[in-house]
């Protein structure tokens, strides 16, 4: 798929241009998208690529890569380094110019951007899964074992932990709830002798399964 996208870096019309752009075994698509990209990923950056050339026929064409390229990210985003460091090294090899480049990169950042929270999504889907199957606490006793790990978040967590796990989706990992839950266990069993030694019982708050422990923070039904 490499092949393919080599070769649009030409028109048909001048060859020349094609030749002095070295052949590179990683395609921009692969750079782009951190590993081996799908064959449907390599045909939108061909795409992408082709509709950016410059006509290679007009004398003021701008004709190849600079010696290093400056790309700039849309305001309120940000471009991985790494990416961008694979990204600049294949767009080189295809003897892009800095505005073709930036231009490919502008058109895929979209699709790239949508793809990553997609498999964040999924990830977030896969946790909160293998959560409600969970031995330990899963199944018929996941109500009742969030309700237990909600105690410890309520006692122990902060407004910022809440944050942390509102937007990471943590909150849906098994492991952590498993931490919750047996944190929220212990503080249980301390109660209850406390409350046996003549201790006045601890008033709980209403609880629900929508506010219980890490699944506050899933959009799982």
């Amino acid at each position: 798929m490499a092949d393919t996208l080599t070769t649009t870096t030409a028109t048909t019309n001048d060859t020349a241009v094609a030749d002095a752009a070295p052949k590179s075994d990683v395609s921009i698509a692969d750079a782009l998208y951190g590993g081996k990209a799908t064959e449907g990923q390599e045909q939108q950056v061909a795409d992408a690529t082709k509709a950016v050339e410059p006509d290679a026929t007009k004398v003021d064409a701008p004709q190849g890569a600079p010696e290093k390229y400056e790309f700039k990210a849309s305001e309120g985003k940000a471009f991985d380094a790494e990416v961008l460091t694979a990204f600049a090294d294949v767009a080189k090899e295809l003897n892009l110019t800095q505005d073709a480049a930036q231009k490919v990169l502008d058109r895929m950042a979209p699709k790239m951007e949508a793809r990553q929270a997609q498999q964040i999504e999924a990830l977030r889907t896969q946790w909160a899964d293998s959560s409600k199957v969970d031995k330990e606490f899963g199944g018929d006793k996941l109500t009742e074992s969030l309700s237990t790990a909600k105690k410890a978040l309520d006692q122990f967590g902060t407004p910022e932990l809440r944050s942390l796990l509102n937007e990471s989706g943590l909150g849906n990992h098994p492991e952590f709830i498993r931490f919750m839950f047996r944190a929220g266990k212990s503080i249980s069993e301390d109660r209850y002798v406390g409350q046996a030694n003549g201790a006045a019982p601890t008033q709980g708050r209403p609880r629900d399964f929508a506010s219980q422990a890490a699944f506050l923070y899933s959009k799982q039904s």
